[in-house]
This record gives C-alpha cells, structure tokens and sequence, in this order.
C-alpha cells in the first residue's frame, strides 16, 4: 500500500529529530523558539502520551507493539477504503512505530536500561496554560499539568490522525461501505454464467442450454 511511504517518512523524520535533540541538548534544557509559548524542552518519558502510565515499562512497550500491528492489520482491511481514513490510519501507525523504537531500544543504545525498557523522547513545548487540574477532571484531577505536555513529531501524528478519525468519523464511515459495497458487487465474469438476453421492455428470455436437452429419438421408419 503506497500510502504507508507517509507512515516510513513519519518514523524517519520523527527519528532524526529526536537524535538531534539528544546530540545538542542534555536532559532538562529548554530553548526558546517562540518567547514561552513555543520551546524547544529536552525530557523523556517512561510512560504514555500526556505522561498516563500503564503498568510496567515492558508491559507498555508489548502492548504498543501489539496495538501498533492490530492497527496495520486494520488498514490492510481498510485499504480499499477512503483515502482520508487510510491516511489518518497511516499518521497513527507512523507515530506509534517511532514511539515503539523509542521504547524498545533506547533504553539499550543509551545505557541506562534493557531492550523493551527505553523512554519516549520529547522536545516540543508548546506552553499555553499550566497549574494544578481540578479534582473532578477524569485521569489528570489534582495534577500539575501545562498545556500542552512536552510531546514529539511521534505524538502529533497520532493526535492528528484520532482527530481527523472522530471529526470525520461519519464520513470516513459513508465511504467505507461504499468502497465494500463495490467490491462485493465486483464479481468474476466466470461466475456469471450464459448471460440472458433483454428484450426491449426489459423481458429477460430464458436461455435454454441445448447440451443438457436429451436427444430426440428417431422417428420409426414405416414398414414396407
């Protein structure tokens, strides 16, 4: 599927950042791109986006591998369908593969942990709000927290895809059937058979197969 070259330029773009980063900056340093709104904030993060954990290191990264192939196997099934689906799918797949390298070997290539136990890179801060989340507020309640969280090119892929998947749910979803309905309606001309002729009142005449009518017997010959 060509539209899976967006999800291979996705990883490596998201990878070459993240090694740049790592090469010119040290851990806890923050420059400024855009005054306070917009950094540039060298952090890693061993859990989800946002900083959600799930469990364990090893347990989130097999479960990002798992999650990731689920996905692709998804667009394998959906490859057919809208083009604007199959792209926000392969924004999604993009970005969860970069975050999965990250998991899975950085903490190997760097030294301070085993395979499947690395930390996500982020760098890009974009500051338009922090202080303290209201208690009712469903996971974030009673945190610290600024807006947005440091994040990755990884993590804005995926954001963009679920995005354009919930805002245009209903018309990727139109699209859908219609792209299945068509294939089904596809049929192989061998299996169609002797096709019967239409007369001009739409009266389809019935075809007789002659190879399966018995042969006539011969008439009796009348005796001399």
């Amino acid at each position: 599927m060509r539209i899976l070259w967006v999800s291979f330029a996705l990883v490596v773009v998201d990878q070459l950042t993240k090694q740049w980063v790592h090469a010119v900056m040290f851990p806890g340093e923050s420059i400024p791109v855009l005054g306070e709104v917009l950094r540039l904030t060298y952090t890693t993060n061993p859990g989800m986006a946002f900083g959600l954990t799930l469990g364990s290191k090893l347990f989130l990264t097999l479960f990002s591998v798992l999650a990731t192939v689920l996905i692709g196997v998804y667009l394998w099934y959906v490859r057919k369908g809208p083009w604007g689906y199959r792209l926000a799918l392969a924004l999604i797949i993009g970005g969860a593969i970069g975050n999965v390298i990250d998991r899975m070997f950085y903490g190997l290539v760097y030294g301070y942990g085993p395979l499947f136990y690395g930390e996500v890179i982020d760098f890009i801060h974009v500051d338009l709000w922090r202080g303290v989340v209201a208690e009712w507020v469903p996971f974030f309640g009673g945190n610290y927290l600024s807006l947005f969280p440091i994040w990755n090119v990884a993590d804005m892929a995926i954001v963009v895809g679920v995005t354009a998947i919930i805002l245009f749910q209903r018309r990727f979803h139109e699209g859908l059937v219609q792209a299945q309905a068509k294939e089904q309606a596809v049929v192989h001309p061998a299996a169609l058979g002797t096709a019967a002729p239409l007369h001009a009142d739409g009266y389809a005449e019935p075809v007789v197969d002659v190879s399966a009518a018995p042969e006539a017997s011969p008439k009796p010959t009348s005796e001399a």
